[in-house]
């Protein structure tokens, strides 16, 4: 048999590309909005994996389609035109890879890395694995693994954590179904453990939770306070009773003794909510906490830690939320920030990422809109951007991102609410009564933990890493999914195909043209490895912000325009487009219905993959 060499073949796959590939789209090029996703901060880098995603022109491209890529955002980057970090999909990612949604992403890094646990597939669900990323040799592993369960199950839309100084990842609740379990037949059903990943130890555990109820898509975040930190979760729905949780019940986990507690919260309290975002800062002195929950249920809470929510859908208001809360603990009050006029928003929108960066600024990433199909700032590929502080050039809760603003203050709401001053002590440190004495306690500690070392070779310097941010979009030649219409025009039509049978012809016809095929090498694997960590807090600024009504350019909005590959330190200036996601008025546009893992609208849902209470648990 004759063999043609690799030049020639190459040539010839040029010429005789699949047509299906010349279809492919570029994530970034392409993208028109996302949801879904799950996200992981490791490094300076914010790692965007699955999730469902629509492509522009939508006229062309009709229907939801699985992001297959892993792309990442440059923290260190905010774009000229966008103002948001600049994205990359030029990182590894094959079809073996599970594209899921609703999972989460536990970061590593300590050893530079993150674990893919749960989700959705759009069909037929393979059978549980942990999958890990290695940031370093840009390459995914299935990670081995022992459990005190007889059988580890994969989980979907439940609430995830990390304890980076532990290494440890926490999943609590989430829904059992067919998307998610191989053979699953009945239906869904919700859970009530809370999962413990030992990235140390390789050890995938079942836990208790506060009770016996099953529950799903609520936030949850943890805190360094006590001996060895806290998980804060509430929100999201419980099943058997088919109701929403009430998001002033609080459940909190203290992790040095394995207790659930539940403690009431006051203030103004936001309506009941599912599949929003959150993410959690605190006070240099560690006065409070502030969560912050966005976009169709979103809160803040302050450690004095304050968690911020957003958004998200409703319980009984469908639609969903367009708003930002703040949760400050210890007093465990719940203070609104945004709308200005303490309403809902104009752009309800559940099934997106927040991720808190430098402990002052949260990345709000994509969503699934219910008053609109229009595309999500495209021009930032769905980035928005929330100054927790709003001690940003504009002193505004939405802004463009800027890299250096890396300090944290308590704003203005905040202080009003609970004493004290822009670097913290907080007057107000207690509820009106806790829910348990060991609460008190708890909140006047702040967990002291050893460093923890990587259990691998880490190269010292980023020069060494598998993928440099200095490229700009690129494809991994194991994934043919993933390469884009590039083949167009490399070769000339006729002369193109002439050139190239007379360069076989050549080669047959001379002396020595039969090439004899080589043995192949073996195939070279290399072990999973371990992972997780979040960024340090940095010294908070010695003065208090200003709460301002954001300007409208810096509002998260979606916006029409050309992305950009130009990448530059932000340098403060006046804005040029939008960073709140958009308020459409819903008389100007559709109103969205169809479920995100099916092909067909169910009118008992409004956001897509909301899943109907038919079991018990």
């Amino acid at each position: 048999m004759v063999l043609l060499p690799t030049y020639v073949l190459a040539l010839i796959a040029v010429l005789f590309v699949r047509p299906s590939l010349l279809l492919s789209k570029d994530p970034l090029k392409d993208f028109c909005r996302r949801w879904g996703h799950q996200t992981a901060q490791v490094d300076g880098r914010l790692y965007i994996d699955g999730g469902q995603v629509t492509w522009n022109p939508e006229s062309a491209n009709l229907g939801n389609t699985t992001n297959t890529w892993l792309l990442y955002s440059d923290l260190n980057t905010s774009t000229q035109d966008g103002g948001m970090p600049q994205q990359y999909a030029n990182l590894t990612k094959n079809n073996s890879v599970p594209s899921v949604s609703g999972g989460i992403l536990w970061p590593d890094e300590v050893n530079k890395a993150f674990y893919l646990y749960g989700g959705d597939f759009l069909s037929n669900p393979a059978p549980f694995a942990l999958w890990s990323y290695d940031i370093v040799l840009n390459q995914w592993n299935k990670t081995s693994y022992t459990s005190n369960a007889n059988a580890v199950g994969r989980l979907s839309w439940g609430a995830g954590a990390t304890m980076p100084e532990l290494g440890v990842g926490y999943y609590y609740g989430g829904w059992i179904n067919s998307n998610n379990t191989p053979g699953w037949s009945i239906p869904p059903i919700t859970s009530n453990i809370l999962i413990r990943y030992d990235m140390t130890a390789g050890t995938l555990n079942n836990n208790s939770g506060p009770d016996t109820t099953g529950r799903a898509e609520g936030v949850m975040v943890s805190l360094p306070a006590s001996d060895s930190g806290l998980l804060v979760y509430f929100g999201g729905v419980e099943d058997p009773s088919q109701n929403g949780t009430a998001v002033g019940s609080i459940h909190i986990y203290d992790i040095a003794s394995s207790k659930w507690y539940t403690q009431t919260a006051t203030g103004s309290i936001p309506a009941m909510r599912r599949r929003f975002c959150g993410g959690a800062t605190w006070a240099p002195d560690h006065s409070s906490y502030n969560m912050c929950v966005t976009i169709s249920t979103s809160m803040f809470l302050q450690l004095i830690a304050r968690r911020y929510i957003y958004g998200g859908y409703g319980i009984h208001n469908i639609t969903g939320f367009d708003d930002v809360y703040i949760l400050s603990l210890p007093s465990f009050k719940w203070v609104q920030v945004w709308p200005a006029d303490g309403g809902n928003g104009t752009s309800p929108h559940g099934m997106l990422s927040c991720n808190v960066v430098n402990s002052n600024q949260m990345l709000v990433i994509g969503g699934f809109f219910t008053y609109t199909d229009r595309c999500d700032a495209e021009q930032s590929w769905g980035q928005h951007d929330m100054i927790m502080g709003e001690n940003g050039p504009q002193n505004a809760i939405w802004d463009k991102y800027y890299p250096n603003l890396t300090s944290y203050v308590v704003p203005t709401p905040i202080i009003s609410a609970i004493g004290g001053r822009a670097t913290g002590g907080a007057t107000v440190t207690r509820p009106a009564s806790w829910g348990a004495p060991d609460l008190a306690v708890y909140f006047t500690r702040v967990a002291s933990f050893s460093a923890r070392t990587a259990t691998r070779d880490i190269p010292i310097t980023t020069a060494t890493r598998a993928v440099s941010t200095s490229t700009n979009v690129s494809y991994s030649a194991s994934d043919s999914n993933h390469i884009g219409p590039i083949v167009g025009g490399i070769l000339g039509g006729l002369v193109g195909l002439v050139a190239l049978l007379s360069l076989i012809f050549f080669f047959l016809r001379r002396p020595g043209g039969v090439v004899e095929k080589p043995s192949a090498p073996p195939p070279h694997e290399l072990p999973g490895q371990n992972w997780i960590r979040e960024m340090p807090s940095p010294t908070a600024n010695k003065w208090s912000a200003g709460h301002q009504a954001p300007i409208a350019a810096y509002v998260p909005a979606f916006t029409q325009g050309i992305k950009s590959n130009h990448t530059t330190l932000y340098e403060p200036q006046a804005a040029s487009g939008s960073y709140r996601p958009e308020a459409v008025s819903p008389n100007t546009s559709r109103t969205e219905s169809a479920p995100e893992y099916s092909s067909a609208p169910s009118p008992n849902l409004s956001p897509p993959g909301m899943t109907l209470f038919t079991a018990g648990a």
